[in-house]
């Protein structure tokens, strides 16, 4: 699909700047997919995206973990998903720019919305958060040895299901991440034990997966009291205690940390947006913002019934996006209609010009 013309416009010093009209903050599954639906909308969009790659969380933090709530794929791994996504995204041709930070947003007289950004600036009619929950950075186990093991058998990102083949393998959490390790790393893992100190809180289908898989479950009231390494300066033990303050001590060449993250919106809290528990509030009909030409999607978004899915972001980017179209389009559609009729249309019109070529050289007569 041909990329629409650039916009152009004039800056008060009298020089002329590139306006995009849809601006994509973040570049996870929800961003890339409002950038797929722009595209399809025929909106020239650019996304901008502070990590090195694509992805998000699902390409920083656990790229071959298996994610179950998305549509199409009973389960599928973290980066192969990432992939379909970022394919599907290129049909529109946005332009990409990652290992950029957005730092500032302004609204300018005319309408324009200026983003400084790590390497300069960019502007855009309209403008897309899909920044998920921000910077993040995991909570740290604060148990004796833990940080001093950190990179040598101590992990709070871990991207390499291959590393932790026939290893025994400590895992501390009982959220959605700490639970699909478990779950993905028993077929091949020598041992697995999940460790926590309440119940879990991950999807009941994956935890009554683990229930009947070989993982050692020791839960509630179980937590780890410290770590100790061999004579090459790597994990070997760790050792915890349960409710009744007995400890037991595990082998463990790897122990998995997923006990969260703590999320900073960073500059996203000075460009005047509302926010409730460092989320942006958004009008649940259009995913507006308070700041106008200013929309939102995915994790970043809060209002009321706002369930964090893969799934439900990708329905909040559709209807950003339209609503996008319509604020700096307002004779454009609201609703274009089936994905497959859009296409037709566009199909449709691209052949237009080529078709009255074909029939111009037919009417001019041969010398």
């Amino acid at each position: 699909m041909d990329q629409p013309t650039p916009g152009v416009a004039t800056d008060a010093a009298g020089g002329e700047r590139d306006v995009y009209d849809v601006t994509v903050i973040g570049a996870g599954p929800t961003g890339l997919f409002a950038a797929f639906y722009a595209g399809l909308r025929g909106a020239r969009t650019q996304i901008i995206d502070s990590l090195e790659e694509p992805g998000g969380a699902l390409t920083a933090i656990y790229p071959e973990k298996y994610i179950y709530d998305v549509l199409g794929f009973p389960k599928i791994l973290a980066k192969d998903f990432v992939e379909r996504c970022l394919e599907q995204a290129h049909r529109g041709k946005p332009a990409m720019h990652l290992n950029e930070e957005v730092l500032e947003l302004e609204r300018l007289e005319d309408g324009t919305i200026r983003l400084g950004t790590s390497r300069g600036e960019r502007f855009s009619k309209t403008v897309i958060v899909c920044a998920g929950v921000g910077a993040f950075e995991p909570k740290r186990l604060e148990a004796p040895g833990v940080r001093e093991l950190e990179g040598r058998g101590v992990h709070y990102f871990a991207k390499r299901v291959e590393d932790f083949r026939g290893k025994d393998v400590v895992i501390v959490g009982g959220g959605d991440s700490a639970v699909d390790w478990a779950v993905t790393l028993e077929p091949l893992a020598r041992s697995v034990t999940l460790i926590h100190r309440s119940k879990f809180r991950a999807h009941e289908a994956t935890v009554r997966e683990l229930e009947e898989s070989s993982v050692a479950l020791r839960y509630p009231g179980c937590e780890v009291v410290g770590v100790r390494a061999d004579g090459d300066g790597r994990l070997a033990e760790v050792t915890y205690k349960d409710a009744t303050g007995a400890e037991t001590v595990a082998p463990a060449q790897e122990l998995i940390v997923a006990i969260g993250f703590v999320a900073d919106l960073g500059p996203l809290k000075t460009w005047g947006f509302e926010l409730q528990r460092n989320q942006i509030v958004v009008d649940p009909i259009t995913m507006a913002t308070g700041v106008p030409g200013v929309f939102g999607a995915g994790d970043i978004v809060a209002y009321p019934a706002k369930f964090k899915l893969i799934a439900t972001g990708g329905a909040e980017a559709v209807t950003a996006v339209n609503h996008a179209v319509t604020f700096y389009d307002p004779k454009a559609r609201l609703d274009a209609g089936h994905s497959t009729t859009i296409m037709e249309k566009q199909e449709k019109a691209a052949a237009r010009p080529s078709a009255a070529a074909a029939a111009e050289r037919v009417a001019v007569p041969a010398d």
